[in-house]
């Protein structure tokens, strides 16, 4: 990111990912990043990079995606808002602006993030007006079933049955702070806040739920992933559309002294 008479400034970015290939820029490709950077550089007269809190996949949503870009220090984050919205695609919005630290990383500093995922279980679901934000199964599910699955994911376990495969870097322990099943207008919705999350992972839970409150597979097969019991496999992930990134949590530091810049406490009325 730029250096000199710049400041940083905090997004956080709404998305409909039906048309976007992921957040990561990528050459040829329409993608978030690739989108914003586009806005941001016109906007700047100059290049610009955008940092993001982490990259959604293919088809993947976002209401709480948290990036941060570097600007000359004219600029308002109340002004940046409403400039961004005017040049942005439909399905790009920016809720708020902030300024923060200079040295401030979206993706490293952040302590938790929070997904959603739709399943949709009445008719309605599979509307062309419902449909692309959620996975329209059309059967009933059962609800105890759902809940008693969403507590054995929560705590500290290896999570490398429950994600696509590979190595990652960092292993395969993820923290579970909170994962539960709710309501949603046309049907049952999960929610989980984890420290961190592996490829897909929130998918292959979410696919293997459903098969346990389908009938299609007992409780205890959860059980069995988590503790790798050897030749037990997850269900298929649940596919990409009815996932969104709703919330990412950062230490209370990130924001500057507000003497130097009282205005970026809030842009989202601006």
């Amino acid at each position: 990111m730029d250096t000199g008479d710049t400041i940083r400034l905090q997004l956080v970015v709404h998305y409909d990912g039906s048309d976007f290939h992921g957040w990561q820029f990528q050459p040829e490709l329409r993608t978030v990043q690739g989108v914003l950077e586009a806005a941001l550089s016109r906007l700047a007269d100059s290049p610009r990079t955008v940092v993001g809190s982490g990259r959604t996949d293919t088809g993947v949503h976002a209401t709480g995606q948290v990036a941060c870009v570097d600007l000359p220090s004219r600029w308002l984050a109340r002004d940046l808002r409403r400039s961004l919205n005017a040049v942005l695609p439909r399905d790009v919005w920016i809720e708020r602006v902030e300024h923060v630290r200079p040295d401030f990383h979206p993706r490293y500093e952040a302590v938790r993030r929070t997904y959603t995922y739709r399943v949709g279980t009445a008719p309605e679901a599979a509307s062309p007006f419902h449909g692309p934000w959620c996975w329209p199964v059309e059967h009933a599910l059962d609800p105890s079933l759902l809940h008693s699955a969403a507590g054995l994911v929560v705590g500290t376990h290896s999570f490398r049955s429950l994600a696509k495969t590979g190595q990652p870097e960092r292993g395969y322990v993820c923290t579970v702070h909170q994962a539960s099943w709710g309501e949603w207008e046309w049907g049952m919705a999960f929610t989980i806040t984890a420290n961190r999350y592996l490829h897909h992972m929130v998918r292959y839970m979410v696919g293997t739920m459903v098969d346990v409150a389908r009938g299609r597979r007992p409780l205890l097969d959860l059980t069995a992933l988590l503790e790798e019991v050897e030749g037990k496999e997850t269900s298929p992930p649940a596919p990409p559309q009815g996932l969104f990134l709703t919330h990412v949590e950062y230490p209370v530091d990130i924001l500057p002294d507000p003497v130097r810049h009282p205005e970026s406490r809030s842009s989202a009325k601006a």
